[in-house]
């Protein structure tokens, strides 16, 4: 079986009528999780940005918070959860804005947590490639962005 291309796909929607692409996302929606979640932030958070930042957020604090203090395999795990969860909120946002919020402030986390970043380990390299990602993002912003952003990423480089 071949799948079709986005373009495809495209074309076929705008022919259907209204009811029937309701039913199509109802039907994407009850498969998949990722579904449900992404078209619950287009529906209900897409509007409110600055309000689903904040919720996540909240959400990265609180599992920040069952971080252990002790066991670096375990913290090693547990941010590299808080991580996936993090990138998965950024993909539904697809905001440039809320990528460097989001980016900075796990960035944040990770340093306030004391979280150990010798040289050479993985959480060491995780954290600079959220850097680099950083970077990348504000490189692509007016300069008047990247003044709003310059004291955060001063606090997380140092």
């Amino acid at each position: 079986m071949s799948h079709a291309s986005l373009s495809e796909i495209k074309k076929e929607l705008q022919t259907l009528d209204e009811a029937t692409l309701q039913n199509l996302c109802l039907r994407l929606a009850k498969y998949k999780k990722e579904n449900k979640e992404l078209l619950g932030y287009l529906l209900f958070d897409a509007s409110d940005e600055p309000g689903y930042i904040r919720n996540i957020k909240a959400e990265i604090d609180s599992l920040f918070d069952e971080l252990p203090d002790r066991n670096l395999y375990i913290v090693k795990k547990m941010v590299r959860k808080i991580l996936r969860v993090t990138n998965k909120y950024i993909r539904y946002s697809g905001l440039p804005q809320t990528e460097l919020e989001l980016r900075i402030y796990f960035c944040e986390k990770i340093r306030a947590k004391n979280v150990l970043l010798t040289p050479g380990t993985v959480l060491f390299n995780l954290y600079h490639q959220q850097l680099k990602k950083i970077n990348s993002v504000l490189d692509k912003l007016p300069e008047d962005f990247r003044a709003d952003y310059s004291v955060s990423l001063h606090a997380i480089r140092a």
